[in-house]
């Protein structure tokens, strides 16, 4: 069998690769969020027929013959760039830029190690900004992953906001029924002092916080802390014993979460910032947590939209919109190895890996231009006219790796044919 048959099934085998590429983006046309992929062939092996030469002072070089035995997929990658935006509800975000959020299931954040900047890769990456609060107090996307971000841990003698600089899921606060009275006027026209409540925000108190940080072998009391994995229930509180990082909110696990009659975005800081229900006072419950890779058309799909940060996009890095960790005192986040960029530094590439501040005139990696869009999710950025004109090369491609194999075989037919 000629070398022209198995180069043109080499062919074949190379578009019908890229036809299912072609196929998957025109599946994912109304795929909110959804980055179009792009095949790229190489040409296979070779068989060298003769070497070449350089040439004599007399004789000319020659160059070397050589036979091919067709093409290969030598890359599908990943366009990551954005298209358009679609409205959508009020809670929904988008990026314009290089960013993706972050999202994955209630346990991740135990396993994030402040010495070890990989375990932030456990996290997965998103596009899709679908979020809403659910049932159990947790922001979550459509998919029912947790949204991880920075959340307000109290609040300063002004009143604002104290945030940490924990990467935790973000969730309500828990709110406090506080015994409290009222006057109530009598018919008489006397007034009365009666037995009421108002419900406040409770934060984890600096005592509960000692002593939820308590060592193993410390005789301090340990405070009771709330296993993520089980249902938030009285029975199924846990002692931490490991003396690691601290879920404020488990501290308080008896207390109810807090209502919002009104729940925003801010495009420009990523906080989110609720109406409560008792008071009317607005409440900053966190701040969004983006993430930067080093290599954004590296990532590799997992599905759902879902992408994760393997070898191929480098480094997994935590950012903050508007540049709003200075504002809030944040520096250097669970310290993490996060990437400075300041006047001594310019284009960042410092790095630290102790859980000392940094200093001063540092900060965690900026968004490097991501910006965000509150109200609407990110379209696909599939052009149907150019994966139409692709599926019509591709076609016409196809069929002249077939016209090849049909011509091999006429051509043998007609070689067995000379022996009758």
């Amino acid at each position: 069998m000629t070398g022209s048959m198995y180069a043109s099934v080499a062919g074949l085998r190379a578009h019908m690769q890229k036809l299912s590429v072609i196929g998957n983006n025109v599946a994912n046309v109304n795929t909110q969020g959804y980055k179009k992929q792009r095949t790229m062939f190489r040409d296979s092996v070779y068989n060298m027929y003769s070497s070449g030469g350089n040439g004599t002072s007399t004789v000319g070089g020659i160059n070397p013959s050589q036979i091919g035995y067709g093409s290969m997929v030598g890359s599908i990658d990943l366009n990551m760039s954005s298209a358009s935006y679609n409205p959508g509800n009020p809670t929904d975000c988008a990026l314009i830029g290089d960013g993706f959020f972050l999202v994955g299931d209630k346990t991740v954040a135990n396993t994030i190690d402040g010495n070890d900047p990989n375990t932030l890769k456990s996290l997965t990456l998103t596009r899709v900004g679908d979020f809403q609060f659910k049932a159990d107090g947790y922001l979550c996307d459509g998919k029912g992953n947790v949204v991880y971000g920075f959340l307000t841990t109290g609040t300063d003698e002004n009143g604002d906001p104290i945030v940490s600089d924990q990467l935790v899921p973000i969730r309500k606060p828990h709110w406090e029924r506080v015994p409290t009275t009222k006057k109530v006027e009598n018919d008489d026209g006397t007034t009365t002092e009666v037995p009421t409540y108002k419900y406040e925000i409770r934060y984890p108190t600096d005592e509960e916080k000692k002593d939820a940080n308590a060592g193993p072998n410390d005789p301090v009391k340990k405070t009771q802390l709330q296993d993520v994995s089980k249902p938030q229930h009285e029975d199924n509180r846990v002692s931490k014993v490991d003396g690691s990082k601290t879920d404020d909110e488990s501290l308080m696990a008896d207390l109810d979460f807090a209502e919002f009659s009104n729940i925003t975005i801010s495009p420009d800081t990523g906080a989110i910032t609720g109406i409560c229900r008792e008071g009317d006072e607005p409440v900053v419950i966190g701040y969004l947590a983006i993430g930067s890779v080093t290599n954004p058309n590296g990532v590799s799909h997992i599905g759902n939209s879902y992408y994760k940060c393997q070898d191929g996009a480098g480094d997994l890095r935590i950012c903050m919109l508007g540049g709003v960790q200075s504002d809030l005192g944040i520096t250097n986040v669970n310290s993490y190895m996060v990437q400075t960029d300041d006047a001594n530094n310019p284009g960042g590439g410092g790095t630290t890996t102790d859980k000392k501040p940094l200093p001063p005139g540092t900060a965690i990696l900026s968004t490097g231009g991501t910006e965000m869009m509150v109200g609407f999710l990110e379209a696909p950025n599939v052009d149907l006219a150019e994966e139409i004109s692709e599926l019509i090369t591709t076609q016409r491609g196809y069929q002249a790796n077939t016209r090849i194999i049909t011509v091999t075989d006429s051509m043998l037919e007609e070689l067995v044919n000379m022996k009758r």
